[in-house]
């Protein structure tokens, strides 16, 4: 029960910060245009008018910066390992696709679009109340093929190079995985495979204004594999550091790349 009550808190957290901010600004304004001038001289306001003006500029201040230029997240699951591990807290930047409406999601000013290899978080296509992260690998207008466990864009193999082979300890115990730098350009991340699992055959044409998303755990990962392509309006922002992990604290201040 308590952890149900949680998980609705988390997926209402920003409707639940806007309508606090609003309510404690209108008292505040409320007070300073009308009824501090009909106090007594030497009359304190009341308990309600007191704390919202204290906590308004905090609000607001939070407000501010999570909706428009740094929001944290937690990773819930494996299916960015190695890159991102189940518990890391990472910061993701607002800004770098454009500034959005926060709970309308409308774009106000469109900055920059996202490049190939980004991890991104975006409000799941099935269910827009859950912000999922992947990796983006695909842009729209991209053919992407996913074949014997290697990835093509537009025609053209990926560069990818075996680094070491890798214990993966997931929720169904200990698997043997291989670890790979993957390269977009000048710029690589790493991802991992399992022999265990069966090598797959397919092509996706990325269809305009959308995204193909992969997580970095080929081999286990819910992505547009299985669900479609990501709305350039779901884009959330590009996740750039990883700022806490009660686990693993050596993960402290790591980037994401």
């Amino acid at each position: 029960m308590i952890a149900e009550i949680l998980s609705s808190l988390a997926t209402y957290f920003e409707h639940i910060l806007m309508a606090v901010t609003f309510l404690t600004g209108l008292i505040s304004f409320l007070d300073l245009a009308f009824l501090k001038s009909k106090r007594k001289p030497g009359k304190k306001e009341g308990k309600i008018v007191e704390h919202a003006k204290s906590f308004f500029p905090v609000l607001l201040a939070v407000f501010v910066i999570r909706s428009f230029i740094v929001e944290p997240f937690k990773i819930p699951s494996d299916s960015m390992m190695p890159t991102l591990i189940n518990g890391d807290f990472i910061a993701v930047n607002k800004f770098s696709y454009g500034l959005r409406l926060p709970v309308f999601h409308k774009t106000l000013i469109k900055i920059g679009g996202p490049d190939r290899g980004d991890v991104i978080v975006f409000r799941f296509p099935d269910n827009p109340k859950i912000n999922y992260i992947k990796r983006l690998i695909g842009l729209p207008g991209d053919e992407v093929r996913y074949k014997n466990k290697q990835l093509y864009i537009n025609g053209k193999a990926i560069k990818k190079e075996f680094k070491s082979d890798y214990l993966y300890d997931s929720t169904f115990g200990l698997k043997n995985a291989k670890l790979y730098n993957e390269s977009f350009g000048s710029e690589d991340h790493r991802i991992m495979t399992m022999d265990i699992y069966p090598s797959q055959d397919e092509t996706f044409n990325v269809p305009p204004g959308h995204y193909m998303a992969m997580g970095d755990n080929r081999d286990n990962s819910s992505d547009s594999r299985v669900w479609g392509f990501v709305p350039d309006k779901y884009l959330v922002g590009k996740a750039f550091g990883i700022w806490f992990n009660w686990s693993e604290p050596s993960r402290i201040g790591q980037s994401i790349k």
